[in-house]
């Protein structure tokens, strides 16, 4: 049985670039992997990055649905910490009203930004990730269909079919995503020890809801695809310097590949990044099946979240055309 792909893009701001460049090239890979049959595409919300552009998630979502036709925009994910159920409700709704049936809402606990950014996005310091489990609650009720006695109502939003889903890169996530009956997507590309101990959790303490009847699972990984493992190897390299950065308290626009990161990272530094992006498969189309079929079969998901963040516009987009062609290989 086959399993759909999907696609998680972070509209990269390019060094020396702008965040203009990289809102026209995500709609241009959104569309790319539209013709490829991909079956979502969802942004990431991160805050006072200088090499990322989506921090106006709902916005760039709005974005990409107008410029697309049939593939499932959304949100992996939404952090919930820094807004309020409501708010969230209300765009997402908005969203759902000009793009029926196209909009995901995922949902992230962590701030996606540092303390100071997240005061700064939510001054009142109440909420936060402590009350995660009640604010994914109070957001799904203002998508049921309102009362006559409800004063508070998610317009538009109330009465609308968002499909909610949960993302994790601890286990935290997963025994909420179980207890609630939502599905859970798992951030294998940057936490890749503590991915079969989540699904593990998940599934066995699934409780069937109104949203859910069985688990269901996405995987989100690392895949840079190029049709040599040599370039494939080269494209990972910004990658790699771009969590190398983050490491040092000193993120930046979005690196240009190298030939080697040899000259960049200390010995003492190689290990942290190496073990973050160990769940990336990079290489040439038989490599890139190899390690999907190796995933496929140690998790068994129910969709996989691709993601490749890769300087070259035209070397992305051939990457995500490689992952579609093995794609189609594995379950054609």
């Amino acid at each position: 049985m086959s399993i759909p792909f999907s696609v998680l893009d972070l509209a990269p701001i390019l060094k020396d670039g702008t965040a203009a460049d990289a809102f026209h090239r995500s709609l241009d890979l959104a569309r790319h992997a539209e013709r490829l049959g991909y079956h979502r595409f969802w942004l990431a919300e991160h805050h006072s990055m200088k090499g990322i552009a989506s921090a106006a998630t709902s916005v760039v979502i709005a974005h990409v649905a107008a410029g697309t036709s049939t593939i499932r925009v959304g949100s992996g994910g939404i952090m919930l910490p820094n807004h309020s159920p409501l708010i969230i409700a209300e765009q997402f709704g908005t969203l759902a009203s000009l793009f029926p049936g196209r909009i995901d809402l995922g949902l992230g606990r962590a701030p996606g930004s540092d303390r100071a950014t997240m005061r700064a996005l939510r001054r009142d310091h109440e909420g936060g990730a402590n009350t995660f489990p009640q604010d994914v609650i109070e957001l799904q009720s203002y998508f049921r269909p309102p009362t006559d006695d409800q004063k508070v109502q998610a317009v538009p939003g109330a009465g609308l079919d968002v499909p909610i889903w949960l993302l994790g890169s601890s286990l935290f996530s997963a025994h909420l995503a179980a207890a609630l009956g939502l599905p859970y997507a798992f951030a294998y590309h940057f936490a890749p020890e503590l991915l079969l101990e989540a699904l593990r959790i998940y599934r066995s303490e699934f409780q069937p809801s109104a949203a859910l009847s069985n688990p269901n699972v996405m995987v989100g990984v690392n895949l840079f695809a190029a049709d040599t493992v040599d370039e494939a190897r080269r494209l990972f390299t910004s990658l790699q310097q771009q969590f190398l950065n983050l490491r040092r308290g000193a993120p930046g626009q979005f690196p240009p590949p190298v030939d080697s990161m040899d000259t960049i990272w200390a010995p003492w530094e190689k290990p942290g990044v190496d073990q973050a992006l160990s769940g990336a498969i990079v290489g040439d189309p038989e490599t890139i099946r190899r390690g999907l079929d190796a995933l496929i079969a140690k998790t068994q998901p129910d969709e996989i979240l691709a993601t490749a963040s890769i300087f070259d516009h035209a070397a992305r987009l051939r990457s995500f055309e490689i992952v579609a062609e093995v794609r189609d290989r594995i379950f054609g």
